[in-house]
């Protein structure tokens, strides 16, 4: 529950700031977006009612599924990519008049 919980709090907070006019905010948001993704995909796997993937024994009850931590796995190191790009565009794509509205 408490997962679910978070990951609607993650998802609020994305689309908030994703609303937001200044370009700074939307990478935020995405930020958060990619976080609420990872929760919700970790969650997938069993993460409350099982233990870790690779346990004591092979039993398929107690282990957890490894295929969703390596979705999020592979679904941090994508949203690192996409947010070092954005802070980039962010960076280098402002031109001298763009200052000013940012400001307001």
């Amino acid at each position: 529950m408490m997962l679910a919980i978070s990951v609607g709090l993650l998802i609020g907070g994305a689309v908030f700031l994703m609303l937001q006019r200044t370009f700074l905010r939307v990478i935020l948001g995405f930020v958060l977006l990619s976080h609420a993704v990872n929760l919700l995909l970790f969650s997938a796997g069993g993460a409350g009612r099982r233990e870790e993937p690779l346990g004591t024994g092979l039993v398929s009850s107690v282990t957890a599924d490894p295929l969703p931590q390596a979705f999020v796995l592979t679904a941090i190191v994508i949203a690192f990519a996409i947010t070092m790009y954005l802070l980039t565009l962010a960076v280098t794509g402002r031109s001298e008049g763009d200052d000013e509205e940012d400001e307001r």
